[in-house]
Order: C-alpha cells, then sequence, then structure tokens
C-alpha cells in the first residue's frame, strides 16, 4: 500500500467510520483502467465485437468500461490513435452522466484540459449544438485541442482564457456547464503517487479557495433552466460538500438536484465526487446571443481539394481566417468569443498558400460527414499501417492524390499518393509511438 498522509487517514477516519477499514484495504488492491468508446465514430457493439482486449461495464456510462488483465499496449493501439475509444478512469464518467447531454444543447466545460470529460460531451452532443471547453494554460490546452481532434469533433470551441473573464463575456449562454476543478487529488492517490507527496491541509484549504472562485465565476454562463455540474477527484468535505454549500447560500437562482461520492472500497474505480445544481431563479443577465462574424472560405484551391479528396464532400461549412487557415463549422459562434483567446473552433481543415491548400490531420479525423474519393483501408496487424504509423511511405498502386488511410474503415491519417507510393502525412509529433506488441490480429 502507498505510505498515505497520517492526517489524510484521520481525516477518512472520521468521515468514514465503519467504513474506514474497508476503504484502507482497498489501497492493497492495484487500480483498475478504463475506456470509453467514442460513439461519435463508432457504436458500443461494433467496439465490443472488434475491440482485442477484455472489457465489462462500469455501470456508469453505457459507453464506459473497466478493462480486465494488463491489456498491455492498449494506448498505441491503431483504434487509439484513430479515436475509436479514450482511456479514462471509470469514476471520472460520472460527471458527464451527472449533465444529462443531449445533441444540440450548448455546453460549456470551464477546467478542461486534458479532455476527458470533454470528448465524452463531445460523443452525446453527437455533432449537433456547441461545446466551448477551456483550459487556462496554454500547453495543457493544445493537449486538449489535440484529444478533441483525435476524437473526430466537429462542434468545439478550443478557449485558453481566464474562467472570469471567459463566464462574463458568455453570460447565460449555456445549457449545461461543468466545473471539474482543480483538486487536492486524494481520490487518485492509489494511482499517483505525486498527489500523496504534494499532499496538506493547507494545499486542500488553497484548493477550496480556488474552486469557489472557479464555481461563482461559472454561474454567469447558465442559462435560466441550465443545469451546473461540480467534480472533483477528492474525498475532503472542504473542497466538495463545504464548497457546494457556501455556494447555494450565496446563490438562491440555483437549487441541489443531487450529490454523489465514489469510494475505492464500493466501485471498480477511484474517488471521484459529482454535485448536480439547476438554475431556476434569473441571477446575471444574459449577455446578447448575436453571432460572430466569420469570412466564408472563398478559395479556389480549397474548392479544387474537396472535388479531387471527397465523393462526398463535408456536411460542414468552411471559413477562411486571416491567417490563412481554413475551418468547418457547423451554425454560428456567439459573439462573445471575439474578447477571448481561442485556440481552434469546429475543424482546423488546413491553410490556404501560395494558391494551394494544405490540408491537416485534423480534417480527416474528423467526423464531418465527407466521404473520400481515395482511401487505403488495412486491418490492425497489417504491417503496412505499422510502417504508415511510424512515418514510412507505403504502397499505393492505381491511386494518385490525397487519400484517407483508414484502420477497419475507420480513418487515421492521411497522405498523397504519386508513381505507386503514399507519401506520408502522419503527424510526425505521433509517429515512434506505435508497438507492435498492442497489435492483436
Amino acid at each position: 500500500m502507498a505510505q498515505l498522509p497520517q492526517e489524510f487517514l484521520q481525516r477518512m477516519h472520521v468521515q468514514l467510520g465503519g467504513e474506514y477499514e474497508a476503504f484502507v484495504q482497498s489501497y492493497e488492491k492495484q487500480p483498475v483502467r478504463g475506456l470509453r468508446v467514442n460513439t461519435l465514430k463508432t457504436s458500443v457493439e461494433a467496439f465490443l465485437k472488434a475491440c482485442p482486449f477484455s472489457l465489462s461495464p462500469t455501470g456508469i456510462l453505457e459507453e464506459g468500461f473497466v478493462l480486465e488483465g494488463e491489456a498491455q499496449g492498449i494506448g498505441a493501439h491503431p483504434y487509439h490513435t484513430a479515436g475509436l475509444f479514450y482511456m479514462q478512469e471509470p469514476s471520472a464518467m460520472g460527471a458527464v452522466e451527472a449533465l444529462a447531454i443531449k445533441p444540440g444543447m450548448k455546453v460549456l466545460d470551464l477546467c478542461a484540459a486534458p479532455g476527458g470529460k470533454s470528448t465524452g460531451i463531445a460523443a452525446r452532443l453527437n455533432g449537433k449544438g456547441l461545446l466551448v471547453a477551456n483550459e487556462i494554460e496554454v500547453q495543457r490546452a493544445k493537449t486538449l485541442q489535440f484529444n478533441l481532434e483525435r476524437m473526430g469533433a466537429v462542434n468545439t470551441v478550443v478557449t485558453c482564457a481566464h474562467p472570469e473573464v471567459l463566464c462574463g463575456a458568455l453570460r447565460g449562454m449555456f445549457d449545461a456547464v461543468l466545473v471539474d476543478a482543480p483538486c487536492s487529488g486524494e481520490g487518485m492517490f492509489r494511482k499517483d503517487q505525486a498527489a500523496v507527496l504534494e499532499w496538506s491541509p493547507a494545499h486542500v484549504k488553497t484548493c477550496a479557495a480556488r474552486q469557489t472562485a472557479i464555481l461563482e465565476s461559472a454561474a454567469q454562463s447558465v442559462k435560466q433552466g441550465g443545469v451546473l455540474v461540480y467534480s472533483t477527484c477528492t474525498f475532503s468535505e472542504e473542497e466538495n460538500e463545504r464548497v457546494i454549500g457556501a455556494f447555494l447560500e450565496a446563490h438562491a437562482e440555483f437549487e441541489p438536484a443531487f450529490l454523489k461520492r465514489c469510494y475505492p472500497h464500493k466501485i471498480r474505480g477511484e474517488g471521484h465526487f459529482v454535485a448536480r445544481l439547476i438554475k431556476t431563479g434569473g441571477g446575471y443577465e444574459a449577455a446578447a446571443d448575436k453571432p460572430l462574424a466569420l469570412n466564408p472560405c472563398a478559395g479556389a484551391a480549397y474548392e479544387r481539394f474537396l472535388e479531387e479528396t471527397f465523393c462526398v464532400p463535408p456536411a460542414l461549412k468552411a471559413y477562411q481566417l486571416a491567417d490563412g487557415r481554413v475551418v468547418l463549422l457547423d451554425g454560428a459562434l456567439p459573439l462573445g468569443l471575439k474578447d477571448v483567446r481561442m485556440l481552434n473552433a469546429g475543424v482546423f481543415a488546413g491553410e490556404l498558400t501560395k494558391g494551394r491548400f494544405e490540408p491537416s490531420h485534423a480534417l480527416f479525423l474528423a467526423c464531418h460527414g465527407g466521404r473520400y474519393a481515395r482511401t487505403l483501408d488495412f486491418p490492425p496487424c497489417d504491417e503496412r499501417l505499422k510502417r504508415f504509423l511510424r512515418g514510412d511511405m507505403i504502397e499505393a498502386e492505381g491511386l494518385r492524390g490525397f487519400c484517407a488511410v483508414t484502420v477497419d474503415a475507420h480513418p487515421i491519417g492521411f497522405g498523397k499518393a504519386s508513381e505507386g507510393v503514399l507519401k506520408n502525412r502522419f503527424p510526425k509529433a505521433l509517429r515512434n509511438i506505435f508497438d507492435s506488441s498492442a497489435i492483436h490480429g
């Protein structure tokens, strides 16, 4: 068992009473691993039929599963690279369930990196509505953007803004808001030694103060009748019930629907807390819901690319940014986004430069509704797919032009075919992570 702080154990003894011994004994067990099927790209039934790893349901999300056994190399499996699933701690899935997402909703994930909950929200929106996923730290925001791209999300905006600024710019805009707050991480002690070393009562108090401030900002962004979900991966009452209690005292316009706790001695997962609040009153005056002005893409090079690369073009509108980037969107963006830093909006399709259009990796992973004119499809165990993922050229007899490379019909990247070979466009940053031990025929 990990060496847990004595004061933490004393707190848990008081908190759990007769359940304390079972709680402590749970730390003798290995932490479980989980994954969530990405229903933007495949159905649960189809994934279970194709998945080479042993899974059992979490009982939290219908698309959520616990991995049985070691599942060696699962993060390097082509299905993972193609975005068919996301590795996620099972108890963390409860926050998405509490949001009760329906296609067409406007959703804000205020503390979104690295993207586990944002990608779950995007899947449940199913390409309809809007998800604004925010992360205040730039590098973490880039990781968030990468994960949303890998999972094929199309109706998302990634922002890098202080919660007060973002929520002030988008007052009263959202049907559902998630605050997955930074916390002391007590619920992750079994799998994260760094959280154990950083823990102290003072750290718990610091986290609670920060969480209170973030919730105060988030309250502005919820529309009348909307939902605010607060979650942490910690056990402390200071960061959970007391933060929620203080918030409700200060905000009569919100009412609690439920508060739930997950403990590692009760579920196959780690520690988590989720509170669902409903905005029943007025509160902040909503910002004007006007669209952000964007320039439609009129580049001839982009139009030629579409004609040559797709037999059915993406079912999204193309817009050109001032720097030459082309993005695909379904519907308008809120005007308030002009006041915050946006890393990405919709699908980054590529760039218009010097009379040419250079497509992006994100375009070929996105669930944009288009159909490619040329594809090279491989099973997960194919040697040619292994070479492609390592950045090598592969055979492409009889093909010419941009081609989607797919694994069991799911896009994983692309290249440009010429003279019988496919010149690889798989991103250099993703190469050399391929592990042949992850492949099972």
